[in-house]
């Protein structure tokens, strides 16, 4: 392992089917230069010398995911899906937990559909919040003039985007604390859409770090389509 960086888990959540891609398949399996979009999503990390281990979390149906060649690599474990993306890291830090893993252990949460992290953004993440006492993720600040709306789609007022960052991928946490702000956020129903939300929700504040803006999740059909032109035109 790197003697520089820490080790880590990663967690990547997968059970989730991508609607708006409107595919024959979940967005995560799509094409994206000769592999799937997961497969790219995962090797930023497997080829990371600080990696101890992933847990990818699955739908208890998923048939892609035993054709891919990736499927095999002990490094990788499987934990069941949830309904949602919290459900689903819960369940793959409960996964940890059984092997064995500590709570003051490093854990990396990265989405499927985001395949375009660089080894860079992986490596500045990993140093900037080696000693920090909560974590943080990437992101990136707003470069668009931003404006909020009533419900009939009326700007009330337009947002300083000086104070706006998009949140981005990995996210990083420990492991206990980490587990302690989903599972108590879960039971509290609180609106939990990432990993640093659920860290917020519990009084804490995670770190920012700037980030590629190209690190994108592939949400919508262009998503995709942008990024095989700029994979196409890097060939």
């Amino acid at each position: 392992m790197s003697n520089s960086l820490p080790a880590f888990w990663a967690v990547i959540p997968a059970a989730g089917v991508g609607a708006r891609m409107a595919a024959d398949r979940p967005k995560q399996y799509l094409q994206l230069g000769g592999r799937t979009i997961l497969e790219h999503s995962l090797g930023c990390f497997l080829d990371h010398p600080s990696l101890k281990g992933l847990v990818l979390s699955l739908a208890g149906d998923d048939p892609y995911w035993p054709t891919l060649a990736c499927a095999t690599d002990p490094r990788i474990q499987r934990a069941d899906g949830g309904s949602e993306r919290s459900g689903s890291v819960l369940n793959a830090l409960l996964h940890l937990h059984g092997q064995g893993a500590s709570d003051d252990d490093w854990v990396l949460v990265h989405d499927a559909a985001r395949p375009n992290l660089s080894r860079d953004d992986l490596d500045k993440l990993l140093s900037e919040l080696a000693n920090d006492p909560v974590g943080g993720l990437l992101a990136v600040p707003a470069r668009d003039t931003l404006k909020r709306v009533d419900k009939h789609g009326r700007v009330v007022e337009t947002v300083d985007r000086s104070l706006i960052w998009q949140a981005y991928t990995p996210q990083m946490f420990r492991l206990g604390a980490l587990h302690r702000a989903l599972a108590d956020s879960l039971v509290a129903d609180a609106v939990i859409t990432d990993e640093a939300s659920a860290m917020e929700w519990s009084g804490q504040a995670p770190r920012l770090i700037e980030g590629r803006s190209d690190n994108i999740k592939v949400t919508r059909p262009e998503d995709l389509e942008w990024l095989r032109l700029r994979w196409a035109n890097r060939r």
